[in-house]
């Protein structure tokens, strides 16, 4: 993308005489020492009203790089940013450099060396110029120097390297003192408390792309540990109507009396909060139904009247023992609970000190590794609910002999193991409140739970009080699977809900490789339910699990959420028109959401490969999107002599279209693309 913006506003220089930066590297000593270190720096002398960018640009422009050659052992420190100027861009603030800029780079020399040998290095430095349009600049460098006994400084550029170094903060004298937080029910805005400062800094310039300068609407508040930063958050890309990705950790400079660089910092989430007892109600309520229906599948509800029927026996009619069984029975009910909401919370408090992004069950879905964990689990749920395979039917069998034991212990493992085989059947009743719980403190997070546990115990706790009602249960049959099946689809619904969500975050034009992830899923759980069954032979069972696996895996790596570059921009016959007459070639894919071949190109054919030789040609992608009705995009098929999509062109000024193949392979692009003389703009050397 930044590369596009900066590939379109050169094209109005690609005729005409184009201003150069002037640029230089200065080591700061005439002789180095092995093992030490020393600084360069790379001057950079703006053209008037010129303007180069600093580490986060405040858009899509691209700030300086240097590429190293460097002999064995040398080490190369990253670019030390002077304090930028901060003005209006096309995207908000940007942060700039003007007139002569000086960045420090610190290098180390290798301790093989010896006095009497020399040093060699190389360096390919690159930049970006911007007035009204921005041009690309680079430069390479090689530099020899002496190796000595001891550094010796050049005289002739200490007043330089003195004055870069004054416009460089230091870094904060107490970086682990530093904090950055989200802000509950305020998603996007995250508060910084830097301590040991007493005035609000004129600015805070964040290295991160995804945050807002202080002087953009933010906020310096004086407290009792310091300053408190509120900063917001850039959530679209307001020139390319785009969003832009949300991260988890901010870093920067403050600018002001006190100026310092801010290490980077882990956002951390807000704590979990109470909710009043109003709110708190219903989360009970949904928690303890949702334990009374776990009664009533398959794999549970048999055995309650038997379990209760085993309390009379153990008790000898004796109504008090009965109900104490019962009791005892509850407790190892609750026991389960306490230790799976206790592995619960602490998983959630890791995720917290890690500054995941888990404050709430609403914030949860604006991560697509949480949406596409939860859609794969609530997917498997439902194809196992609906008897595709079992899972769970063999912890009827583990803990047998615990359970089968006379006495109290006996009932306690009984509760232990109801909870075990009835907690896989728990999604398609308690994912909203589980979720719910799941954003609770700790003193509302463990009754919501025991909640769910007494909803699980109260039909062995009644029952046990009051065992002549056992005679009065439904019997067991087929009504409980037609149950079991019938809630799988609340399952599925739950599934399409969170692949609605899915496609949000990652886009539409995505979303065919998870359903297609999903399908071989779903293929693994049926292999796995038809085949890798007890009376099948021992190489039936092998074979089946090891398909199950590789269907499994292949299709969870397909569903996974992928890092893709905004490659295409809309396509319109009035840019094209503009574009080849700047001397731009253009490749137009004319495709559709529906149209399979088309996704399949852009999976297969458009490699970083191909993607780098196009920016090397100086190539602008554009996609005609037919997805709906659109009588321009049809209007210019049949200019082509086209009517049936997947259809590529190749436009290059002054010649003819090129029309692609319909299937495309990397291979052709990049012959396709190698034919093109380099059309990128000229370089600095």
């Amino acid at each position: 993308m930044r590369y596009l913006l900066a590939l379109l506003s050169t094209a109005t220089f690609l005729h005409a005489e184009k201003p150069k930066s002037v640029s230089t590297l200065i080591p700061e000593v005439t002789a180095v020492a092995p093992g030490k270190p020393f600084t360069l720096a790379l001057k950079l002398e703006h053209p008037e009203n010129w303007h180069s960018y600093y580490l986060n640009s405040g858009g899509v422009e691209l700030s300086p790089s240097i590429e190293w050659k460097l002999p064995p052992g040398a080490t190369a420190g990253d670019i030390q940013w002077p304090v930028p100027d901060v003005k209006e861009g096309f995207n908000g603030k940007s942060f700039i450099y003007n007139g002569s800029t000086v960045f420090l780079i610190e290098i180390t020399v290798p301790s093989s060396l010896s006095a009497g040998d020399t040093l060699t290095l190389s360096t390919h430095a690159k930049w970006q110029i911007c007035e009204d349009s921005c041009i690309d600049e680079e430069a390479k460098f090689t530099i020899n120097l002496p190796v000595a006994m001891t550094a010796v400084i050049d005289p002739n550029h200490i007043d330089l390297f003195k004055a870069a170094r004054n416009r460089i903060p230091p870094t904060h004298p107490s970086p682990d003192a530093i904090s950055a937080g989200s802000i509950r029910d305020r998603p996007q805005e995250i508060q910084i408390q830097i301590p040991k400062m007493e005035n609000p800094p004129t600015d805070f310039i964040p290295n991160q792309p995804y945050l807002e300068a202080l002087s953009n609407g933010g906020k310096a508040e004086i407290n009792d540990k310091g300053i408190l930063l509120t900063l917001k958050r850039k959530l679209i890309d307001q020139l390319f109507d785009t969003a832009i990705p949300q991260g988890n950790t901010v870093s920067g400079m403050i600018v002001g009396t006190q100026s310092f660089t801010i290490p980077e910092t882990r956002i951390s989430s807000p704590r979990a909060q109470a909710v009043s007892f109003l709110q708190f109600l219903p989360i009970l309520g949904g928690m303890f139904i949702g334990g009374l229906i776990l009664n009533l599948m398959p794999c549970v509800f048999p055995v309650i009247g038997l379990k209760i029927m085993g309390f009379v026996q153990q008790a000898g009619e004796n109504r008090r023992s009965i109900a104490l069984h019962g009791m005892t029975f509850t407790l190892g009910v609750i026991a389960s609970f306490a230790a799976l909401s206790g592995i619960l919370f602490a998983l959630r408090a890791t995720a917290l000190r890690n500054g995941s992004e888990l404050k709430g069950w609403g914030y949860q879905l604006q991560e697509p590794w949480v949406v596409v964990i939860l859609l794969l689990l609530i997917f498997i749920l439902g194809l196992n609910m609906f008897g595709l395979f079992e899972i769970g039917t063999s912890a009827t069998s583990v803990g047998g002999k615990l359970q089968s034991k006379t006495g109290h212990s006996g009932s306690f493992f009984s509760g232990v193991l109801a909870t075990v085989v009835a907690t896989p059947c728990s999604a398609p009743f308690l994912g909203v409140a589980i979720g719910a719980a799941m954003a609770l403190p700790a003193q509302q997070f463990f009754p919501a739970f025991g909640a769910m546990a007494m909803g699980l115990a109260t039909p062995y706790l009644v029952l046990s009080l009051f065992p002549h009602l056992v005679g009065r249960l439904p019997r067991p049959g087929a009504w409980m699977e037609s149950f079991k099946q019938a809630m799988s689809f609340l399952l599925f619904a739950t599934t399409g809900y969170l692949l609605w969500v899915y496609s949000g975050l990652i886009g539409q034009e995505n979303l065919l490789a998870p359903l297609l992830g999903l399908s071989l899923i779903a293929t693994a759980a049926w292999i796995y339910g038809r085949w890798n069954l007890p009376h099948k032979s021992g190489k039936v069972r092998a074979a089946a699990l090891a398909a199950t696996i590789l269907f499994a895996i292949s299709g969870t790596v397909m569903a996974l959420p992928k890092k893709a570059e905004n490659l295409w921009v809309p396509w319109s016959e009035e840019t094209v028109e503009e574009l080849l007459s700047d001397n731009i070639p253009v490749y137009i894919d004319f495709t559709a959401q529906w149209c399979l071949t088309c996704q399949v190109n852009k999976k297969i054919a458009y490699t970083d490969e191909v993607i780098a030789l196009a920016k090397e040609k100086g190539i602008v992608f554009m996609k005609a999107d037919k997805t709906r009705p659109n009588p321009a995009v049809e209007k210019k098929l049949q200019e082509l002599d086209r009517s049936a999509i997947p259809v590529n062109v190749l436009m290059s000024p002054g010649e003819e279209p090129i029309i692609t193949p319909e299937t495309l392979t990397p291979s052709y692009l990049k012959e396709l693309f190698g034919k093109l003389p380099d059309l990128a703009p000229d370089k600095d050397e």
